[in-house]
């Protein structure tokens, strides 16, 4: 693999501080680190591989040509604003927020289930929302071969998916809480020590969030298929990290369990743990600092004749965000389309 430049758009973050973790553990070669951020980061130091890089602070001018890849960290208003600066300067960009995630003219990428979509990159690469991977991935090894019909999903999320100032919440939260306080730290839409919170991002007209209907059209246009009908509610528990969901879904033809069993256990980034008998089934610790997609309490749906329901987590830092940004630059190397 090519020692490509990289630069990281919100290096002080959550997900950049991990993206540089996994860099490292997977020996990306690294010609020239870049960290930006906010002007209130800018001045810290990371060290990575050795070296103490000061974090900049972010404006139009940061970028430039000799960025091999860029990849943005940060809100989808500072994407918007960043992206095209340094697409126009040759980079090759992957934007982890959802500002250009249903744009049809960027390929949003999970690298074990349409890998190909990079080939027709313009310069901005997108990737799904930390919930849509795990359950896509979990799907599409039974829906090549029989197209879903409809997914209806209820997620349980981890305040780690919200940031590291959301980690720090919960914790305070928490220690108010078992001395009897309430002390809300501002973090979540209500207190979320002890509590769960059916919102996540804000409501549309219809009554859904944000996050529920990123689930619902990334899923879409990840597998290429327009006409799955698909509903979400997305819920915030008070877990660190792992996101955890509960998905039933419905496909042309019926599934036999076992079958689907096979089939999901094929999917590569994928580890099965269902035994019922002996209460094998996989929690948010069992995913917490973890790459791969645990899925268990794969069962029919009794309520759909020949429907699936299923039980699925995964590390939203992790593969949720981080480590499909650089199994995506990975990929791309492979394929070539990183230097245009």
């Amino acid at each position: 693999m090519d020692a490509y430049n990289i630069t990281v758009v919100g290096g002080a973050g959550i997900v950049g501080r991990e993206f540089l973790k996994i860099i490292d553990e997977r020996q990306i070669p690294v010609g020239r680190l870049r960290l930006l951020a906010t002007a209130r980061s800018a001045g810290k130091t990371v060290e990575f591989r050795g070296e103490t890089i000061t974090i900049e602070e972010t404006t139009p001018e940061s970028f430039r040509e000799d960025d091999d890849i860029v990849f943005l960290s940060a809100s989808g208003s500072a994407s918007r604003e960043y992206a095209p600066i340094a697409r126009d300067k040759g980079c090759f960009v992957i934007d982890d927020s959802s500002a250009f995630r249903m744009d049809p003219e960027v390929p949003l990428v999970i690298p074990e289930v349409n890998p190909e979509d990079l080939d027709w990159h313009k310069g901005i690469v997108s990737q799904p929302n930390c919930t849509t991977t795990p359950m896509v991935m979990a799907l599409a090894p039974i829906h090549r071969d029989n197209p879903l019909k409809r997914i209806v999903v209820s997620t349980y999320q981890a305040v780690a998916g919200a940031g590291a100032a959301a980690v720090d919440g919960l914790e305070s939260e928490t220690r108010a809480a078992l001395e009897g306080r309430h002390e809300n730290s501002g973090t979540q839409k209500r207190e979320i020590a002890f509590n769960a919170v059916p919102q996540i991002d804000v409501f549309d007209e219809g009554g859904y969030t944000k996050e529920e209907l990123k689930m619902a059209n990334e899923t879409r246009k990840i597998l290429h298929s327009q006409d799955i009908g698909i509903s979400a509610t997305c819920v915030r528990i008070p877990t660190f990290f792992g996101h955890s969901m509960a998905v039933w879904a419905e496909f042309a033809n019926p599934v036999d369990p076992a079958e689907a069993r096979k089939l999901i256990g094929t999917q590569q980034g994928i580890r099965v743990v269902d035994d019922p008998a002996s209460e094998q089934y996989p929690t948010p610790m069992d995913a917490a600092g973890n790459d791969e997609v645990l899925v268990g309490r794969i069962r029919t749906d009794a309520s759909t004749p020949g429907g699936l329901t299923f039980w699925c987590v995964t590390d939203s830092i992790r593969k949720g965000a981080a480590t499909n940004v650089v199994q995506v630059i990975e990929e791309a190397d492979r394929r070539g389309v990183i230097r245009r």
